[in-house]
């Protein structure tokens, strides 16, 4: 007997009341089936069937509903996660799970309160009360098309799974109620999420990159101290006056350095004393007059300290004064353990273009670097699980390419963490929320909040110091910090490069160029739209930077008479007064309506006609009507002009290939006339194109 089959008709012997309602789902290793919840619960726990480790732990709480809907809910939400969804639907995520538990119960709160005492039977429902339902919708959410539209989805569900729920099914379509959809002139496509700008994302990546090359060294010290006073096993000692001589020997430090004792709460902390002097804390209490004589000298320090310097310097001085034991502190360990946290994690998910459930199921040892003979490292790749349009719900292996900084904050956290805990991003054990939640890593939110205090605590450095690098808010939504805002905007970034969406595809793991694009933004998002806005701006700045050095005189090449030409008529454009206009808005107007189209690049500059152009015609010769990407062919191109910097990078691919040649043992025959062809062709073209020799 099939699951599907055991759970919708069970074997009479066997009471519903005891089916394990998770019996369908791939449970976490961890997880016994016998022990998870069963239909008779009034609470569903939800956790054995979530997979990712930063998942916050769900629940079903049937008592939060209307007493008399509970049965037909404990119905429906038994087939959800354990049953084969009806005919073209995919079984729904635990999340999904979730949320249509919210939207239910909103549902049938308000079903309760209009129905007669008596009316039990959802299968009863009318189109009046559907209506009903429908404009109470745009009273809760009246800005948020998306939510009237999962409210009235959920309801649905009551049809399109009528066949689990016999009695309590609805007995027609909502779809074919008049008004019950909304129309959208246009629809989203693509990921919404607004990407961080410049002015923002520069700090936020500067100071996180300072927290781990300069500030780490001090927190991970203290870190350091922080494990060893816990693993220590203090005893009272045999010899009490040892333990007196130790104490009169610290004061006495005190003292000759002037420092404060550690304090807490305008006491001397005996705890941290004892800690240090490896005792216990009655043992220090024997000899408070001890303590008492040595504050009248030295004073009572607002907190106490980790007795390790501070090496991290800012302006030239120390970064703070030190590191404060007690957590609620604002340098203290705990929250500059998290501040460091969120510092590695902004410059993973940026600079590798992970999405958070990636990040957070990073594990020890999952950063690989390559090296040369010399043990120079040249290529670093992390490792982790990705879950988004895969076929395991509990994720497969993947690979990132990352840079050495990605690098070091993977250091950096494993450090950060006990040797025991295996993913890097797991809750911190200093403080008091350290064994908050049951997830193995932190949840969104809570890396979104740890962002959020990063930021707070940096402008608080900034405005101590006087300097101007603050993190402005901009990214920050009313709910907090988005961690996907990350991705986003490295999509951005990495867009506006050249061949940017090629490889933007690459690392995103994409399938498709076509996919990045869409990640990217389209033109219906107006985010192509905004990256060729910029590009055309970068080029008209340096059309601008040309004609003032008198550059676009100097071209050789095919087009060089044409890119003087157009850079003669474009600096007529972008002239007032007799001056250049270098106003960005008005320069934006002038490209939007005169744009030369010259393309500068590291090896010749584009000075595109679409009717000489050979890239074009590869392109209308493709049968499937694609674009053509890499189809250049600068060697042969009518379009082709070449600057200085041009000819430049051409000598040096000449040498390169000398180089090559030049191998010992020889190269593969057909290998070396390939090469040998390429030079060929690349010396003639300079020779006909370029004003200085090319390299013989």
């Amino acid at each position: 007997m099939s699951l599907a089959t055991f759970a919708a008709s069970p074997p009479a012997g066997l009471a519903l009341q005891n089916i394990c309602v998770l019996h369908g789902r791939q449970l976490r290793p961890t997880a016994r089936l016998e022990e998870t919840s069963r239909y008779g619960d009034d609470i569903w726990r939800l956790w054995p069937a979530q997979l990712k480790e930063h998942d916050t732990a769900l629940i079903v709480n049937f008592p939060t509903l209307p007493q008399r809907f509970r049965p037909a809910a404990k119905k429906l939400f038994y087939h959800l996660p354990s049953v084969a969804p009806p005919d073209g639907e995919d079984p729904p995520s635990i999340t999904t799970i979730r949320i249509t538990f919210t939207h239910m119960k909103a549902f049938l709160t308000w079903l309760d309160k209009r129905w007669e005492p008596h009316r039990t039977d959802l299968s009863t429902l009318t189109a009046d009360d559907l209506n009903d339902y429908r404009k109470r919708l745009t009273v809760v959410y009246p800005r948020s098309s998306d939510r009237r539209t999962l409210a009235r989805g959920v309801v649905r569900i009551l049809w399109r799974w009528r066949s689990h729920l016999d009695e309590h099914a609805l007995s027609f379509d909502p779809l074919h109620l008049p008004e019950w959809g909304e129309s959208k002139a246009v629809r989203r496509s693509e990921n919404a999420t607004d990407r961080l700008p410049e002015e923002s994302m520069g700090p936020l990546l500067g100071w996180a990159l300072k927290f781990i090359d300069e500030f780490a060294p001090d927190i991970l010290a203290a870190d350091s101290h922080w494990r060893a006073t816990r693993t220590d096993t203090f005893r009272q000692p045999d010899d009490l006056a040892d333990i007196g001589l130790r104490i009169r020997t610290l004061m006495d430090k005190h003292i000759a350095a002037g420092r404060p004792l550690p304090g807490y709460r305008g006491r001397p902390n005996v705890i941290h004393l004892a800690r240090t002097l490896r005792c216990d804390r009655t043992s220090v209490d024997r000899h408070v007059d001890v303590l008492a004589a040595t504050a009248e000298i030295v004073g009572i320090g607002t907190d106490s300290y980790f007795d390790s310097p501070i090496n991290g310097r800012l302006d030239g001085v120390p970064w703070i004064e030190g590191i404060a034991t007690h957590h609620t502190a604002t340098h203290s360990l705990a929250r500059l353990g998290r501040h460091l946290q969120a510092a590695c994690y902004i410059v993973i998910a940026f600079l590798s273009g992970m999405r958070d459930s990636e990040s957070k199921h990073l594990r020890r040892g999952c950063l690989n670097i390559k090296r040369d003979k010399d043990k120079t490292p040249y290529r670093w790749t992390i490792t982790s699980l990705a879950f988004k349009g895969e076929d395991d719900d509990a994720g497969v292996e993947a690979t990132w390419v990352v840079g050495e900084p990605v690098a070091r904050a993977i250091n950096i956290l494993e450090s950060l963490q006990p040797s025991e805990t295996d993913y890097l991003f797991a809750r911190l054990r200093h403080g008091s929320d350290a064994k908050k939640g049951s997830a193995e890593a932190l949840t969104t939110k809570a890396t979104g909040t740890q962002i959020n205090k990063f930021i707070t605590y940096v402008n608080q450095l900034c405005a101590a110091a006087n300097r101007s690098d603050t993190i402005p808010a901009a990214g920050r939504s009313r709910t907090g910090f988005k961690t996907s805002i990350f991705r986003r905007t490295l999509a951005w970034f990495i867009a506006r490069r050249p061949g940017g969406v090629i490889a933007g595809a690459l690392q995103y793991r994409h399938q498709s160029i076509q996919m990045f694009e869409g990640y990217a933004g389209t033109s219906a998002s107006g985010f192509r739209a905004e990256v060729e806005s910029e590009q055309a701006l970068a080029r008209g700045e340096t059309y601008i930077a040309m004609i003032d050095a008198h550059e676009h005189t100097g071209l050789t090449g095919p087009s060089a008479e044409e890119v003087a030409r157009r850079l003669d008529e474009f600096g007529e454009r972008a002239q007032f007064q007799g001056q250049i206009v270098l106003d960005k808005h008005r320069l934006k107007r002038i490209m939007k309506r005169h744009d030369p189209a010259i393309y500068p690049g590291e090896y010749i500059t584009c000075v595109h006609d679409p009717a000489k152009a050979l890239c074009e015609k590869a392109k209308r010769g493709r049968s499937e009507g694609l674009p053509s990407h890499g189809g250049c062919k600068p060697l042969s191109c009518r379009n082709v002009a070449l600057t200085p910097e041009n000819v430049a990078a051409w000598t040096r691919e000449l040498a390169r290939l000398e180089k090559r040649m030049a191998t010992r043992p020889a190269m593969p025959p057909l290998l070396r006339h390939r090469l040998q062809e390429r030079r060929t062709e690349i010396t003639e073209f300079l020779t006909n194109n370029a004003r200085t020799e090319p390299l013989s």
